[in-house]
């Protein structure tokens, strides 16, 4: 396992790079995770205006104004946070020992290298501005296509993601969550790991999709193209964000597996894993392991399902990538998206470890509701859309 990215380089390339210890195993997946999805996603819009089924959208904007202060005061503010923070990170402590997390919400940093970066971020703007600037500024019209928009749409994904991941995370155990912040009361335990703790898939897209309906809604992009293009994105961003949950033993491991190999040539850790150095310190003590935060793996072996969730949704992908040309009627690739991503997450939930719900005498996972709810949304809205399609088609031969 690898918690940072400090493990990985060391057993790869058997160099000891204390610095890499900043840069968690987990979130570097999921920094990937929406690279790649926006490259896909922008692709798959690009495809759809040249072939005229999408289009531009004209904006007036203002050209040739000089720099405002306010304009400069932000710029700088924003390279001072990340030369006091990010490059304080790095310069102000070489050897690794400080839990990045921490960092960041605490008041340590580097004041030169903030001031450096803040007034070199400024004054390149202040550059910028002067360049451009005309003795009557004035408004021009501009064209803007909806693959321009992908770097906000990418942006409204990981603001409302996060936050919808917390919040379904919080409703599915509550009782964890409140105990939480007893220990944050206690000193126990320390904002930011209350903060970057127990993340839900399911909430993170729900959350994530409704703030994606609202700007296309808000700059006149056809809603189900746009989520007909964001499917194949929506779950190679899975497929990859998966891997972080794996090599960093993140908890979202499965089931105890003390069962025989089915196949001899399976490698072990395909089958039942223990997940060393797990970025949760779950388990036992690794014997040996002189390590200050990650010296734990779990005493029974455990379906590594982030890896099967991997490997199935990047089958999914090409899967969902090859056909996506056939589906003619607006929205019904996105139905045909949610109706795989629930079957693949509702059976991968039986060998999952997670909190039941009783109800009725069931006891389903959060995300086993979420999942079936997904199957059957996205089997009413094939059958709608399609009908809707239909009578469209009869009306125009009338």
């Amino acid at each position: 396992m690898y918690p940072n990215l400090y493990f990985a380089f060391k057993d790869l390339f058997k160099v000891d790079w204390g610095f890499l210890r900043f840069v968690n195993s987990f979130g570097f997946f999921v920094a990937l995770s929406f690279i790649s999805a926006a490259i896909v996603l922008s692709k798959e819009l690009s495809r759809k205006e040249r072939e005229g089924i999408l289009v531009s959208e004209e904006e007036k904007i203002m050209v040739g104004k000089p720099p405002t202060g306010p304009e400069l005061l932000i710029n700088f503010l924003i390279g001072f946070l990340l030369g006091y923070k990010l490059i304080g990170l790095f310069i102000s402590n070489s050897t690794g020992d400080v839990d990045p997390r921490q960092y960041i919400f605490s008041l340590q940093g580097n004041l030169w290298a903030g001031l450096v970066i803040g007034l070199l971020i400024s004054g390149l703007k202040y550059w910028e501005k002067n360049k451009n600037k005309l003795a009557e500024p004035e408004e021009r019209t501009i064209r803007i296509w909806p693959h321009d928009r992908v770097g906000d749409l990418t942006i409204f994904a990981a603001i409302f993601g996060f936050l919808g991941a917390k919040i379904f995370d919080i409703l599915e155990s509550p009782t964890d969550f409140i105990n939480s912040l007893k220990d944050l009361n206690h000193g126990t335990q320390d904002l930011a790991s209350l903060i970057f703790s127990g993340l839900t898939f399911y909430g993170g897209l729900i959350c994530a999709a409704l703030a994606i309906w609202y700007y296309a809604k808000k700059h006149h992009i056809g809603f189900w193209q746009l989520n007909d293009a964001a499917a194949p994105a929506l779950m190679i961003a899975y497929a990859v964000g998966r891997i972080g949950c794996q090599v960093s033993g993140d908890g979202d491991w499965g089931i105890d597996n003390v069962h025989a190999k089915p196949f001899a040539w399976l490698p072990d850790w395909m089958w039942s894993y223990h997940y060393p150095h797990n970025v949760i310190s779950k388990g036992i003590n690794i014997p040996g392991c002189l390590d200050a935060q990650y010296c734990n793996q779990l005493a029974v072996g455990v379906f590594p399902t982030p890896f099967y969730e991997t490997v199935i949704c990047l089958v999914l992908f090409f899967i969902i990538w090859s056909l996506r040309k056939r589906f003619k009627i607006p929205g019904t690739l996105f139905a045909f998206y949610l109706i795989v991503n629930g079957v693949e997450r509702f059976f991968i939930e039986k060998i999952r470890v997670n909190a039941k719900y009783d109800i009725f005498g069931l006891h389903p996972t959060q995300a086993e509701i979420i999942s079936f709810a997904l199957v059957v949304i996205g089997m009413v809205l094939w059958i709608v859309l399609k009908k809707k399609h239909e009578a469209g088609n009869r009306e125009l031969d009338v």
